[in-house]
């Protein structure tokens, strides 16, 4: 009899967080249908961003470029998503386009002189893996591509790391909607 109450029990804790996960794919999935994204990553305010399809937005969410979205599945710095490589697109801030300066050092990336909070990279994770940062530098900014940096999170995992992203691989421009501070 104790064994059935255990195992009733178990059952309806897995019901229970399998109706959780499938509410939360239903409500991700009627945001994203009307352009709305939800970000529960550090690297932004939490909260929802909705499409901005102007040139100039200051958010992006994109797919890391090979080896880069396969090293964030692998060490699960991204959930299962849209991706090609299986993973989510990342939201990062733009904080340089075509023509801009970008300077990296071990103390931080600097755009057009202004040293960007929270930038310094890292050599290790935060689970103590080793992260090569993007080769210190200054670099002007090709037309087509832009750098992505979060000065929300030192830990971010963004331009220190894989450098500079293509336009190309954006798949939505986004400004904030609903957002915690």
């Amino acid at each position: 009899m104790m064994r059935l109450g255990l195992s009733s029990g178990l059952r309806r804790t897995t019901f229970a967080c399998g109706a959780a996960v499938s509410a939360a794919g239903l409500v991700y999935w009627t945001f994203s249908s009307v352009g709305i994204r939800v970000n529960a990553s550090p690297s932004l305010p939490i909260g929802l961003y909705r499409i901005d399809p102007g040139p100039q937005a200051r958010l992006v969410e994109f797919c890391p470029a090979e080896p880069y979205g396969a090293l964030a599945n692998l060490r699960r710095y991204r959930d299962a998503g849209r991706c090609p490589d299986g993973g989510t697109p990342l939201l990062k801030p733009v904080v340089a386009r075509a023509g801009d300066e970008v300077v990296v050092t071990a103390n931080g990336v600097r755009v057009n002189g202004a040293l960007l909070p929270n930038s310094a990279p890292r050599t290790r994770d935060s689970a103590g893996r080793p992260l090569t940062p993007w080769p210190s530098g200054t670099y002007r900014v090709d037309a087509g591509n832009l750098w992505v940096v979060s000065s929300y999170e030192a830990r971010s995992f963004d331009s220190r790391y894989f450098g500079p992203i293509r336009e190309s691989q954006v798949l939505d421009r986004l400004r904030p909607l609903l957002v915690r501070r």
